[in-house]
């Protein structure tokens, strides 16, 4: 059985979907800040339902909670 992702709403999340941020973001590691309702486009599912992968503005290979997105 195959675990579906979900966004914040509750909406199925697939590969290469883009989501909006409803809340700013710290990026650990950098001084990069995502704010909120940054789009990011072309996500990557991972084996966790929680997390997805994408690369941001300046930030590449990050990895979000899926509690801070909404499908756009």
């Amino acid at each position: 059985m195959t675990e579906i992702t979900k966004d914040s709403n509750g909406t199925q999340l697939n590969d290469g979907d883009a989501v909006t941020l409803i809340k700013d973001l710290k990026v650990k590691g950098t001084s990069v800040t995502l704010k909120r309702g940054t789009l990011v486009k072309n996500i990557r599912l991972t084996d966790d339902t929680a997390e997805i992968e994408c690369n941001a503005e300046k930030v590449k290979g990050l990895v979000l909670r899926t509690e801070f997105l909404k499908k756009a």
